[in-house]
């Protein structure tokens, strides 16, 4: 048994704080479940305003740096100590940091007079977790990893960032882009290691060849031309160039998608999901660059919502639910409600798409934030008692 498992299972404490994934997992699919419901109850109450903020401001906020950062802090809180061999965050120094996440979303719907104080709460977290992230891979001689360790530091930018969109013109815009572009790095980076690592272990076991093709040339030079173009599109959303290297970004993507093979892994939920989510992924980088060349016909919020709802959502949900069960000592396997989980997040994904191209956009906002709610919401309702509980087969 390694250190990491000793660790966890032999943690006395509460089976919630045993193990990054839990807390994080399970508040940021609940918070993520009543975020676009109540941005869309915003857009006909209230004059628009949620807290101290525009409806569309707070909704966007809340997604990349409440939701989605609650989901990577689980993510790399479990997986940082495979990467190092160390110890991993347990008991009260869990409790703090997930403390600090849930004191920013309370901070969140603070008032306009304390929007200053709750802007400082809210930031706290990403600045203490990248610290915590930098301390753990630089203790672990982990080089390779220290990539992830700039991009959250770069997400705790960004977050400071949006806070000073009253001050500073055009601030909420750039750390939009710049948070959604650590999005994608971090699915281009991850992402590119689990999904053909994941879907080699699944067609392996069963004597299915040839496997996905493994990393090579190809797949840095598609990493390289990622991080070229995100960057160009930070900095310079309009240039043409910008979308260029966008829609080739996007291109090089589904090749490499293409040579993992995933369609020999279709009859395990658990694997395919992966490859949709990393397809929507592709499919975001390329929108995002034929919005940039073709403003007029392709609206900038469809490669936004792609990437967004789509890669973020669908690689959310495949990444917690696979963990969640691995985790928790229960078999690698999805059920059905799982698999209404996985239709329900990328049903909330193609009408989120399909609503700025039609005239009833109000309605299908409406039905795509009640299926996004049902995704991360059932993910919570079925999830929730395993990652509350004790490990499968742990006593007491």
């Amino acid at each position: 048994m390694t250190g990491t498992a000793q660790a966890i299972r032999g943690h006395k404490g509460l089976a919630l704080f045993s193990g990054g994934f839990r807390p994080f997992f399970l508040f940021a699919s609940l918070w993520g479940a009543i975020v676009a419901p109540i941005w869309v109850a915003a857009l006909h109450m209230n004059g628009g305003l949620v807290g101290g903020l525009d409806g569309r401001a707070w909704h966007v906020h809340e997604m990349l740096f409440g939701f989605l950062c609650g989901v990577i802090a689980g993510f790399l809180l479990t997986a940082i100590p495979n990467w190092t061999g160390r110890l991993p965050v347990t008991g009260r120094g869990l409790a703090g940091l997930f403390g600090l996440w849930a004191a920013g979303r309370l901070a969140s719907l603070a008032p306009p007079a304390l929007m200053p104080l709750a802007a400082v709460v809210d930031a706290s977290f990403l600045v203490v977790f990248a610290a915590a992230v930098w301390r753990e891979i630089i203790a672990g001689r982990n080089r390779r990893n220290l990539p992830v360790c700039l991009m959250v530091t770069l997400l705790a930018a960004a977050n400071i960032l949006y806070h000073f969109a009253p001050w500073l013109a055009g601030a909420d815009q750039l750390a939009q882009r710049l948070a959604l572009a650590l999005a994608a790095g971090l699915l281009s980076l991850i992402g590119g290691r689990i999904v053909p690592s994941f879907t080699q272990n699944w067609v392996g076991a069963r004597g299915i060849a040839p496997g996905p093709t493994p990393f090579g040339r190809y797949d840095a030079f598609v990493l390289a031309l990622t991080v070229l173009a995100l960057g160009a599109w930070i900095v310079a959303p309009f240039a043409s160039a910008a979308g260029w290297l966008l829609a080739a970004a996007g291109v090089a993507h589904a090749v490499r998608l293409l040579r993992w093979r995933g369609w020999k892994a279709r009859a395990e939920p658990l694997v395919w999901i992966l490859h949709v989510g990393y397809a929507w992924l592709a499919l975001g980088l390329g929108l995002i660059g034929a919005g940039v060349l073709a403003p007029s016909q392709v609206p900038a919020t469809l490669g936004v919502h792609a990437l967004g709802a789509g890669a973020v959502g669908v690689m959310t949900l495949a990444v917690m639910t696979r963990a969640t069960l691995g985790h928790t000592g229960r078999p690698r396997e999805a059920d059905r409600r799982t698999v209404w989980i996985y239709l329900a997040v990328l049903a909330a994904a193609l009408t989120r798409l399909c609503a700025p191209l039609h005239d009833n956009s109000p309605v299908l906002l409406a039905v795509s934030a009640g299926l996004w709610t049902l995704a991360f919401g059932g993910f919570a309702l079925v999830y929730g008692p395993l990652l509350i509980g004790q490990r499968a087969g742990r006593a007491g």
